[in-house]
């Protein structure tokens, strides 16, 4: 028999609602594969209770695992798991009906969210791509299209529009930022614009959190293209 969707989601939920899986879950968001050693770190938790957590987690697809010589590295489970845990983390947060933000600052002013920029700067690029006409909503209001003016500017940055518009993923949507709790731009054109970042040195990772540091070369091109102050 098929299981109904709210048993579904009910196994989900329990997976996540163990302190030690969404620790692990939490440190995936970075983006970055990591072993089950070094999960049992950030758990906080043995080895061996690490492994059967990272099953359950791979039982309710949250987490992949990647086999690589004698190590396995697990990492989120594609970027709805990525989607799913951004947005329960702003319906953790319990948002006064004035917001004031209290995410430390390194995080709230650039991080990864999976696989695209989050964070402060990340919501005044948003607003700026609009603003200049380089970006409009879809037909639907779900979704982005770039303009032509905005297709001259990411092409200068090096991004492939047809081939990103291609990818069999959603091509440009706003994703709620829980820090700002206003949207950044998620979707594929997000991912290229962060790649694009990262190759150019606009922003460097840090290795072991979502933290993304602005550069000095960042901060000018991010003024002299977009008009922002980073």
């Amino acid at each position: 028999m098929t299981e109904s969707v709210e048993m579904l989601v009910s196994g989900i939920a329990a997976a996540i609602g163990e302190p030690a899986r969404a620790r692990i879950l939490y440190c995936l968001l970075d983006g970055h594969a990591r072993t089950s050693t070094e999960l049992a770190m950030v758990a906080e938790v043995s080895p061996s209770t690490a492994s059967d957590h990272l099953a359950r987690l791979k039982q309710q697809r949250l987490v992949a695992v990647l086999a690589q010589g004698k190590h396995r590295y697990y990492s989120l489970d594609g970027r709805n798991v990525a989607a799913a845990l951004e947005a329960l983390t702003v319906v953790a947060g319990q948002p006064e009906h004035t917001f004031v933000p209290n995410t430390p600052s390194r995080l709230r002013a650039a991080r990864t969210c999976y696989d695209h920029m989050a964070g402060k700067i990340a919501v005044q690029l948003h607003d700026r791509l609009i603003e200049l006409g380089w970006l409009v909503t879809e037909g639907n209001g779900s979704g982005y299209e770039v303009t032509g003016d905005g297709g001259k500017t990411l092409a200068l940055l090096g991004i492939d529009l047809d081939a990103t518009r291609a990818l069999r993923r959603r091509f440009a949507s706003p994703c709620l930022d829980w820090s700002e709790r206003r949207p950044h731009l998620g979707g594929a054109l997000g991912a290229a614009i962060l790649k694009a970042a990262l190759k150019k040195r606009w922003v460097t990772q840090d290795l072991n959190s979502r933290v993304l540091n602005i550069t000095r070369s960042g901060r000018r091109e991010l003024k002299d293209r977009f008009g922002l102050n980073a």
